[in-house]
């Protein structure tokens, strides 16, 4: 089957270092992704609750069902693309275990998790994630703008809740911010944890392991949890 046979919307699984995150899109944009929760049966059930919600608040678009595609052949090339970057994001160093992730596919059993797609798609790496389309259908509007600036953070940087609220022209809602990037939809597309708490602390977390998971993910990237530069960084 062709990818341009295919029905849309759909969704994948896909393989990362840090677990199996999800994808979901229609025919021209992505629509959500979900990083890893414990099993990617539960990672696949969050994303999908909450697009329908959000079809639940603007009803006018109907409430899709997301068909899962298990091969990658069969993926829209921005889907593909959009895997791929969140791979490369998420890969970090070249250590042993960032060699041994990709085996996470053979342990999940009963679970179609697609693999390693970063060497298989021409021009690929995170830097391609500033080109992934959103639809953010039923997002907020402050919410999309919090999600603007969170993309132009650069791995390895960080920001606080306060100062994306300065940026933004709303001093005083760091809290709003907070609130906003706790209901990202799009992480790690939209990189909300490289937004800290007041005195850079880590700060709260809705994805994965909650903060155990942030603080994995600034580590691979090259960022302390306290904003200053890793020592692991290149």
């Amino acid at each position: 089957m062709s990818a341009e046979s295919l029905p849309f919307p759909g969704h994948a699984l896909f393989v990362t270092r840090i677990g199996v995150c999800a994808i979901a899109w229609h025919a021209q944009a992505v629509v959500a992704t979900q990083l890893p929760e414990a099993t990617p049966g539960e990672t696949r059930e969050r994303m999908l609750l909450g697009l329908h919600k959000r079809h639940v608040l603007q009803p006018q678009r109907g409430v899709a069902l997301y068909t899962q595609v298990a091969v990658a052949q069969d993926l829209p090339a921005f889907v593909r693309q959009a895997i791929a970057a969140v791979q490369h994001m998420l890969a970090g160093k070249k250590t042993q275990a960032e060699e041994n992730w990709t085996q996470l596919t053979a342990l999940q059993v009963g679970e179609a998790v697609l693999g390693d797609l970063r060497h298989s798609v021409p021009g690929s790496d995170s830097a391609a994630l500033d080109c992934i389309e959103m639809d953010e259908f039923a997002v907020p509007a402050f919410h999309s703008r919090v999600y603007a600036f969170t993309r132009s953070l650069r791995a390895g940087q960080t920001s606080t809740y306060g100062e994306v609220a300065a940026a933004l022209g709303q001093p005083g809602s760091a809290r709003a911010v907070g609130q906003a990037l706790s209901a990202n939809p799009f992480a790690p597309i939209v990189p909300c944890h490289r937004v800290l708490a007041a005195g850079r602390a880590a700060g709260g977390f809705s994805g994965g392991q909650g903060t155990i998971t942030k603080l994995q993910m600034l580590e691979i990237e090259g960022a302390a949890w306290g904003g200053t530069l890793s020592l692991f960084a290149d």
